[in-house]
């Protein structure tokens, strides 16, 4: 098959990279000509653990091109991908749809022959009405098919969740977008993945209302976790013992500081502004939103409580700055607000993130980076860690006594366990561990 990818940020590279590395011709077409060049030269728009090898492999294969021209891109295709960012607008938390109207336009003088036309890009209920409307108004040939095909990718473990879904989800009306598509994922039919056929606004939904239950997932957790600190229970234990069952499970149970990230946060935002425009009200998501604003912004608290609650001329350290590992995403990461909140309340702070710090100096002014968690903890009153990378997971904690001005460790992801932290001469404070500190 022949595909176009419109779009080579996250969802784009990694699709398109992924679907060459299925065997079909794909051509990933981007209007930032920086980015182009750097895929051309073999350097990543971002980072994800694998993307590099797959796009040299296929690139040099000939399987995978990039290019600015549009018309370049679509000649012969079977079809084309739109992979465009969709923020949320600033003040009402709408998506921003600009990107995916203008691309579906350019889709219509381009065509020289029907294709479907997939959105690839998280977007409302009733998103691809509209570009079906857009294509023939601005004159797409006959027999141009609009589908949905929502993303389910998880930054850092993308290459994998493409390759072996829990499912693919495909939105349309017509039989032609059905059996294109089909065609397209025959390869994952090998892994038994299995291919959900729906209308579009289904699809579309269906994205919206996974991130958002998730979402909730993680919120309620953060609040037991408050409990659990004010009753004297552990949440890992507490997480463990309702994650065995399996109405439940025991993914997104883990408390922490709060979501982040370029999905979570602006997908709840757009299924609330949806909702609101129907007339629907949807407390529980609008809750989760709120305690998950509340959350992020509190983390500065804990810390201060630490520091005898006040921050003016300490100095602390923050280890993991992305708001996941295995990323350099930055959008709406915890660290972020944690960080303002600090320097507000007058504390200096080094921070260290393996992969992190390109996109996050421009988000972070006044901070200073360190070249390792070692140099970052040196001459702290507190270190707190914020990202679960997997080197944080062993540091010498002695070694982080030795170099630190006081001894406070606050463990935003619960990696290190209270009494080996309080043998190395630290004093502990996780997330939702009543238990253990008293």
């Amino acid at each position: 098959m022949r595909i176009c990818m419109i779009g080579t940020g996250y969802v784009g590279l990694v699709s398109g990279a992924c679907f060459a590395d299925f065997g079909h011709d794909v051509t990933c077409v981007d209007k930032d000509e920086g980015k182009i060049d750097g895929l051309l030269a073999g350097r990543m728009p971002i980072w994800e653990p694998g993307l590099e090898a797959l796009v040299s492999h296929n690139a040099s294969r000939g399987r995978l091109k990039f290019t600015t021209d549009l018309a370049e891109g679509i000649r012969d295709a079977d079809a084309v991908f739109i992979a465009v960012g969709t923020p949320a607008r600033r003040g009402d938390g709408h998506a921003d749809l600009s990107y995916v109207y203008a691309a579906a336009k350019e889709i219509a003088g381009a065509l020289t022959r029907p294709a479907v036309v997939v959105t690839k890009s998280t977007v409302p209920v009733g998103t691809g009405d509209e570009i079906a409307r857009i294509l023939k108004e601005n004159n797409a040939p006959e027999g141009t098919s609009v589908a949905s095909n929502p993303e389910f990718l998880r930054e850092g473990a993308a290459i994998r969740d493409f390759k072996i879904p829990d499912r693919i989800v495909v939105g349309a009306e017509d039989e032609t977008a059905r059996e294109v598509l089909r065609e397209v994922y025959r390869p994952l039919f090998l892994n038994k993945a299995p291919i959900l056929f729906t209308g579009r606004r289904t699809a579309e939904l269906i994205k919206y209302a996974a991130n958002a239950f998730l979402a909730t997932k993680i919120s309620f957790i953060n609040e037991v976790a408050d409990l659990c600190e004010a009753v004297g229970a552990d949440v890992q234990e507490v997480s463990r013992g309702i994650g065995l069952d399996n109405r439940i499970g025991p993914k997104f149970l883990h408390a922490g500081p709060g979501y982040g990230g370029s999905c979570f946060p602006k997908d709840t935002l757009a299924l609330l502004q949806t909702a609101e425009g129907e007339g629907v009200p949807m407390q529980i998501v609008s809750a989760v939103v709120a305690v998950n604003d509340q959350r992020k912004s509190a983390m500065a608290d804990r810390v201060a409580e630490e520091l005898g609650g006040d921050l003016k001329d300490k100095k602390v350290a923050v280890l993991g700055l992305t708001f996941k590992p295995n990323t350099d995403d930055m959008r709406d990461a915890p660290s972020l607000s944690l960080i303002r909140r600090l320097q507000e309340g007058g504390a200096s702070v080094a921070a260290f993130d393996p992969v992190g710090r390109e996109q996050a100096e421009p988000m972070l002014p006044g901070i200073s980076f360190a070249a390792d968690a070692y140099a970052a903890a040196e001459g702290a009153d507190a270190l707190v860690l914020v990202t679960e990378w997997d080197e944080f997971r062993g540091l010498d904690l002695k070694r982080l006594a030795s170099v630190m001005r006081g001894n406070n460790l606050v463990d935003l992801r619960n990696v290190y366990e209270p009494a080996e932290a309080e043998r190395a001469g630290l004093r502990y404070r996780g997330i939702g561990r009543g238990d253990l500190s008293r």
